[in-house]
């Protein structure tokens, strides 16, 4: 039994070491021994290789905004373990976790005695959060599943969602799910089910056509972007996007969003399609008000995020090549005019030949990095990938920090990205530091 929320972290992490077991037989196993409780909650399931997160703060914002009870499970967390599993966008408790994690590890310990093995850690935290939904707090009106990795085998694809949605297509975890946007696209539309509604924010045509024939087999009514809905204009504002979107089932105008990049009004057309097929056909009430609200309400940190206009330092969690290229467009666009700094640290198993040309190609300077992660490429190897003329590296993150902020001058833009992980570290730092210059 765990007395401690230290205690219980510690052991979810300890499984870490068993990496990625693909399948869902464990998963299976362990919700018939906690009674199906993923049979008693409502919920709305999101894949894709970029913009899951994004997606699922604008549903949730929406659904919130028209007065429903909204539960998510999102990974990975950003500041707190906890956010994982939150309700309106609150993380669940220190005492909720404790309290999971020994409904849950008597079952893990058993099953690690069967020919199946034992659980994954993302296995255990998305056991955690169907019981706690299912079971504990059974006030939620619909829970969103946010997938963690491809879609088919994922732990999260026990569910019998309302909708399924699948945001985009990149090659990423090509070791895993395969090298080509048919094969990664086959893994993500695992997720569509019989009968069930699809959404799809793909472009490629390869991977749209794998989609869209998934949906057909599964008799599953598709709504794709720029076929079934489309955004018809769009147009950046200072501090985030304004755009129009069109459907079969309304049209909204000079729609807001208070995140950065013309991706960010994808993802919410992505959302405000789910609403509208919530609303056509499981009687929710989503009003046009509650569209333009929570949109303009949504919040997903370490998107483009501006922590500090003077000195004017950004943080991005662009972690593969296409959020890079998105990133980097965005950068072209809005600060042209600026000199762009920039500090990069990532994972050794992205596309980091890719990944950092195309930062050479807005960089002033560019410096390498690494930070404190079992995956984490090395800063020595990062320098090395760079064509950059004005390229550094250094092992100590926190010190170039600290030395930067205080001579960044006016004109000048501090960029920090590459991984999820890093700016998660980077954010609480960043914000000790400027809170001392100012």
């Amino acid at each position: 039994m765990f007395n401690t929320y230290a205690q219980a972290l510690d052991w979810i992490h300890s499984r870490l070491r068993l990496g990625i077991k693909p399948g869902l037989a464990r998963m299976n196993w362990m919700l018939d021994r906690l009674g199906n409780p993923e049979r008693k909650i409502k919920t709305i399931h999101i894949g894709g290789t970029n913009g899951k997160g994004s997606t699922v703060t604008f549903l949730r914002c929406i659904l919130e905004e028209a007065g429903y009870r909204v539960g998510t499970f999102t990974s990975p967390y950003f500041e707190q373990f906890n956010e994982r599993i939150s309700i309106n966008g609150e993380p669940i408790s220190d005492e909720d976790i404790v309290k999971l994690a020994n409904i849950i590890k008597p079952l893990a310990d058993e099953l690690e005695q069967t020919e199946l093995g034992g659980p994954t850690e993302f296995e255990i935290i998305t056991a955690m959060s169907i019981y706690f939904f299912g079971k504990i707090d059974t006030q939620v009106d619909v829970v969103i599943f946010e997938v963690g990795l491809g879609g088919r085998f994922d732990s999260t694809n026990v569910i019998h969602p309302l909708l399924s949605v699948i945001t985009s297509i990149g090659l990423d975890h090509t070791n895993i799910l395969g090298h080509t946007y048919q094969e990664i696209a086959m893994e993500k539309a695992g997720i569509i089910k019989n009968g069930v509604s699809a959404i799809s924010g793909v472009k490629q045509p390869e991977a749209l056509a794998v989609i869209k024939n998934t949906a057909h087999e599964m008799d599953a009514p598709f709504y794709g972007a720029a076929e079934q809905f489309f955004i018809t204009e769009q147009s950046s504002l200072p501090k985030g996007e304004r755009f129009s979107v069109s459907s079969p089932f309304g049209v909204y105008d000079g729609l807001e969003v208070g995140l950065i990049g013309k991706h960010q009004t994808e993802n919410a057309s992505l959302a405000i399609m789910a609403s509208q097929v919530l609303c056509h056909y499981f009687s929710f009430q989503i009003s046009e008000t509650d569209i333009r609200g929570g949109l303009a309400k949504a919040y997903w940190p370490g998107r483009f995020e501006v922590l500090s206009e003077k000195p004017h330092v950004i943080i991005d969690g662009a972690h593969n090549e296409e959020g890079i290229i998105a990133l980097v467009n965005e950068l072209k666009t809005r600060f042209n005019d600026k000199r762009i700094d920039i500090l990069f640290a990532a994972l050794k198993d992205k596309k980091l030949v890719n990944m950092v040309s195309s930062l050479d190609t807005v960089a002033n300077s560019i410096t390498f990095t690494q930070f404190d992660f079992p995956r984490a490429a090395m800063a020595e190897e990062l320098f090395y990938l760079s064509s950059a003329s004005a390229k550094e590296k250094t092992e100590d993150w926190k010190a170039f920090l600290d030395e930067k902020i205080v001579h960044l001058k006016p004109g000048e833009l501090l960029v920090v990205t590459g991984s999820l992980y890093f700016i998660s570290e980077v954010k609480p730092h960043l914000h000790k530091i400027l809170k001392n210059k100012l």
